[in-house]
């Protein structure tokens, strides 16, 4: 059992920890939150016994092996640093850090302390339906350019509108906010993780009177077709992502949260890609995660431990060059 320690006390992580519960594989038994007090509140449903308001603390005294990071984006490279120096697994939430110059530092501090692992929250890659979708993929003669689209609108939104104060945090620039930070990430995920890294990309984002995009289009330049991300925080939509060969598609109802992926050959005929869908879309990745931190020194999951990391550090690439292409520039930028 892996004992498991959270930082961020928010929906997503209710979301994990159900998960994790439901795996079988991990115990909840350390909380950090600004507030002790939210800290216990939070952690006591999930069998936590420990609680602190002190990071240092709760890395020093804390009885766990793995550490969630779910706090706004702009503190996972600080919190990711001190777990490391711990000597602590990690699941950091999408997007794990802000810039590459983070994930450089992070890389060479893993690299002094090679009993920790990192891996990032990206679910959808996790799942079988993916996994099946991807083999597809494969299957098909060509490709001719795809279109990822994941726009949910957010709540939190209504406090923008309201000029709410403070503002949450997933709309300032200050944390790291916005619709590609925060959806965006998928579609990018599900791009280059499947066709690989693009030779040039652009984003075209709406901005919101905080000064990050609520909504966006971005286009990833390949070397004979193109790939279309549309994501919102500030609509909804009710279409699906597609990939686009010759004749035939292949279809996904999401591009985060996958349940249903069909293949229309070259006569038009659909045909369902089977696959097992959990009801908790965070359930595959934290499996395949138990599977790591559990075989540190297994050379199969080693495998999959680096082509994950790469996978993200590329996914962390795109994403910056499409703020840079669109002059979106956070505070922790200006550090490098």
């Amino acid at each position: 059992m892996l004992k498991l320690g959270i930082i961020g006390t928010n929906f997503i992580t209710d979301r994990m920890l159900k998960a994790a519960q439901e795996t079988g594989q991990y115990q909840l038994t350390s909380v950090y939150s600004r507030h002790l007090s939210r800290a216990r509140d939070f952690g006591q449903q999930y069998g936590a016994t420990e609680f602190y308001d002190s990071l240092e603390d709760f890395f020093d005294q804390g009885d766990f092996s793995v550490v969630y990071i779910a706090s706004p984006n702009s503190l996972h490279y600080p919190q990711a640093r001190l777990a490391i120096e711990n000597d602590k697994d990690i699941i950091v939430e999408k997007p794990a850090f802000v810039n590459p110059h983070e994930y450089h530092e992070i890389v060479k501090l893993l690299k002094d302390h090679p009993r920790a692992r990192l891996v990032e929250g990206a679910r959808q890659i996790h799942t079988p339906l993916f996994v099946a979708a991807a083999k597809q993929l494969k299957k098909m003669k060509q490709v001719q350019g795809a279109s990822f689209t994941m726009m949910q609108y957010s709540s939190r939104y209504d406090q923008v509108l309201n000029n709410a104060d403070p503002l949450p945090n997933i709309f300032t620039k200050e944390f790291a906010g916005g619709a590609l930070q925060d959806l965006g990430v998928y579609c990018v995920y599900d791009a280059v993780t499947l066709f690989g890294m693009p030779d040039s990309s652009v984003y075209y984002p709406t901005l919101i009177k905080t000064g990050v995009d609520g909504k966006g289009t971005a286009i990833l330049q390949y070397h004979d077709f193109t790939v279309v991300l549309n994501f919102s925080k500030t609509t909804n939509t009710y279409i699906g992502s597609e990939i686009h060969g010759q004749r035939d598609t292949l279809w996904l109802d999401n591009a985060a949260d996958f349940h249903q992926a069909t293949y229309f050959d070259e006569e038009k005929k659909a045909h369902e890609l089977s696959a097992d869908v959990h009801r908790n879309p965070l359930y595959d990745e934290l499996i395949d995660f138990a599977k790591l931190f559990n075989n540190p020194n297994d050379a199969v999951e080693e495998t999959k431990y680096q082509r994950w990391l790469k996978l993200s550090q590329e996914v962390n690439q795109v994403m910056y060059d499409l703020r840079q292409s669109a002059d979106l520039v956070f505070p922790a930028d200006e550090n490098y």
